[in-house]
């Protein structure tokens, strides 16, 4: 047993210590004071575990789908799996760097609470069903027509106006340019007036 007796200003602090702690204990500090004596190079470590985190891992760019900037990332695959994800270097927007959204994009994919088929709610019920993209794919599209037919409205006071007013479109923040013009486009094809994206509430 080892015993060291430490005097401060104003009180005397005892340590005791067995063989085998002592032992541990110093370990510990000739191996901090090497580390530090030696240097130890964060970045290099770090580069080192994601070296081996994406060894013979498919790497796939993408466009990250948070917002509507479009930033790149590098999606890292292996045995069907997303294992890693990091910013695009090469691409023009981010040059390699995400936000905090953009960071942790890999939950999408790997959270328990993704959702892998669309839900449906019928009038009335309190309860979700799964369904088939199909079918709810011809289930919006019948519902769309029903009432866009329902609606629709072809001159007001002998002005030809060609609208429905019993549709709206709300576009998402993750749309870029190209694909809100391509909204745009398609609801004013259908006659829908009431048009309005999210960037703008």
């Amino acid at each position: 047993m080892f015993s060291q007796l430490w005097e401060g200003e104003n009180n005397v602090v005892e340590i005791n210590l067995n063989r085998r702690q002592f032992l541990k204990l110093s370990g510990a500090t000739a191996a901090t004071l090497a580390i530090v004596e030696l240097g130890f190079n964060e970045k290099e470590a770090y580069a080192s575990s994601k070296e081996f985190k994406i060894a013979k891992s498919t790497v796939t760019p993408t466009i990250c789908c948070y917002c509507g900037v479009g930033c790149g990332i590098l999606v890292h695959t292996k045995d069907n799996a997303v294992v890693y994800t990091e910013g695009d270097p090469d691409h023009p927007v981010n040059e390699g760097k995400l936000c905090s959204k953009g960071t942790t994009i890999r939950q999408l994919y790997t959270t328990e609470k993704r959702l892998t088929k669309p839900l449906y709610r019928a009038p009335g019920s309190s309860k979700w069903e799964e369904k088939e993209w199909d079918w709810m794919y011809d289930r919006i599209a019948k519902r769309v027509k029903e009432t866009r037919d329902a609606s629709f409205v072809d001159k007001e006071d002998g002005i030809i106006v060609n609208k429905t007013e019993r549709i709206a479109s709300l576009g998402g923040a993750a749309l870029d340019n190209e694909e809100t013009y391509l909204l745009s486009k398609m609801m004013r094809g259908l006659g829908i007036v009431y048009l309005e994206h999210q960037a703008r509430i």
